[in-house]
Formats: C-alpha cells, structure tokens, sequence
C-alpha cells in the first residue's frame, strides 16, 4: 500500500501541474475523462487519509480490502478501478458545482498566493487544521447530503476553535464561512456577527484568543486529571469560560443563552431546528 501510495502522489502531483489547476485565466472544469481520472485520484487519496486520521475505520475502505485480499495484485491501476462510477460521477457533479457557484466568484477575485489549503496554527495546545484561508476567509467544506446537518453547535465550535487558535493572527481571518460541497452553497458571517451569534460576551478576538490560549494550556496541563484539582483551579477556569460565553439563565436556550421559544406540549430544553445524540443545532445560529 505504501508503494502504490508514492505512486499516486507522483500521478497526482504530474495531473495537477499539467492541468494547471491553479491558473485563473482556465476554466475549473475539463474534458470529462480528465476529470473523472482526477476524481479516482482524489477519491484514492482519501482513502490513504483515514489511515492517517482513523486507522480502525481504515480496515472498512475498498483500499484496505483490496490490498489485504491480494497483496501481489494490488497496483497503481488495480486501486483506480476501485471508486464506484456513481461514486466519481458525485465528485465530478460537486466540481461543476463549485466551477459556476459561489466558489467562482471568489476564485475569480483572489489569487493563487491568497490562498492557504490546511492551514495549521502555530504555537497551538493542539493538533488542528482547517481546510481553507481565502484572503481573510476561513473556509470549511462539508460534503454531507442533509445540508441541515452540518448547521450544527459542532460545527459552530469547529470554526470558532479554528478563529480562535490563530492567536498571531497569521491569516487576518474576518470572515468564517462553510461551503456545503453537494448543494453548492457558500455560508459565511463576518467575525463579529459570527461571535454575537455564539452569544459571546465580549467582541475582542485577540482578548478571546488569549483567554482560550490560556484555557487550553490549563487544561493541557490537566491531561491526566478527570476535573480540576482545587477550587482555585476549577474558579480560574470558570472565568476564563465566561469571558468565553455566558452561562445561560432560566427558561434561555444553552445553546445561544437566548430565551427559548413556547413549546405547545412540554417546555423546551434547547431553541432546536434538530437534536441528536451527537449535535444540537441551534435555531438561532441556523437562522442567521
């Protein structure tokens, strides 16, 4: 797997610069059998990237399979045959999406050298990286088929978390945006609408980054502890939270803190468009 995957970053790497994919004066789509080969990349791609990300997930991927099923068989051509046609045909149909909606207004008014493809931030507590900075757009790409799905309090603290761990401000982000890659729509907010409607207490995003830059470093510090160790401790971490984001009064969503909606059978626990076990989306950052 690990040969066959040098292979593919060369065969990609020689596409992408033969393509000129980067070019602004080129059109984003092409010949159909150029992108649907580009697609079997891509899509090949990813597969090696769950290893990197999830290793038991991994063992599910038709890459895993085909390499353990026949290792002495298991070539650079062998693992391009493996995407399913209607699985490249949704690739292509997103890249058609993305070259004649909102994504082209904003390739045609950036540059090459504007743009950053996994930004990491430096000096971090933690390992993250988001997908894009688009002159002063954090950008995020979501490929779910229920765009409502990806409005979530998750994703709401995915972005923020991003915001927030640029403490250099290295990408002069102003903007915080999702692209929703199967629909093709580009959702974005400007900072300080972005924090109000997270209900933060205060606006200063160097302030904000500072007190989550300490939090973070607290609780680094904390690893291997369930909970805070003294009540100076656990008091110190309260502040840093409510310079954060209020705490919620009665009857106000926890969500948004903002008072939640009547509810004609039972009161309500959250000011939801949608609940699950894993996110609660709220309707007044939805909304927005």
């Amino acid at each position: 797997m690990r040969s066959v995957g040098n292979e593919l970053a060369v065969r990609l790497t020689e596409t992408v610069r033969r393509l000129d994919l980067d070019n602004r004066d080129l059109p984003v789509d092409h010949g159909q059998d150029e992108e649907e080969d580009l697609a079997r990349m891509l899509i090949a791609a990813a597969w090696y990237q769950v290893l990197a990300r999830t290793p038991i997930g991994f063992a599910f991927t038709p890459l895993a399979k085909a390499a353990l099923e026949d290792p002495g068989a298991f070539t650079l051509t062998r693992l391009l045959e493996l995407p399913d046609r209607d699985l490249v045909a949704d690739v292509t149909n997103q890249l058609h999406a993305a070259a004649h909606g909102p994504l082209e207004a904003l390739r045609a008014r950036t540059r090459p050298e504007d743009c950053v493809g996994g930004p990491t931030f430096a000096g971090a507590q933690i390992t993250a990286d988001a997908d894009l900075v688009v002159d002063g757009l954090l950008l995020d790409f979501k490929s779910a088929r229920r765009p409502l799905a990806e409005m979530s309090q998750r994703t709401a603290w995915q972005l923020t978390g991003y915001l927030l761990l640029d403490a250099a401000d290295r990408y002069r982000v102003d903007t915080v945006g999702l692209y929703l890659t199967c629909s093709g729509v580009l959702a974005s907010w400007p900072v300080d609408d972005f924090l109000t409607l997270l209900g933060a207490c205060r606006r200063d995003l160097a302030e904000l980054r500072g007190v989550f830059g300490e939090l973070l470093a607290g609780c680094r510090g904390q690893a291997d502890a369930r909970y805070f160790s003294t009540e100076e401790e656990t008091e110190r971490v309260r502040q840093l939270l409510e310079h954060l984001a209020p705490v919620a009064g009665p009857g106000c969503c926890p969500v948004c803190t903002q008072p939640l909606p009547e509810a004609p059978r039972r009161p309500r626990k959250y000011c939801t468009t949608r609940t699950s076990a894993s996110t609660t989306s709220c309707r007044c950052w939805v909304s927005s």
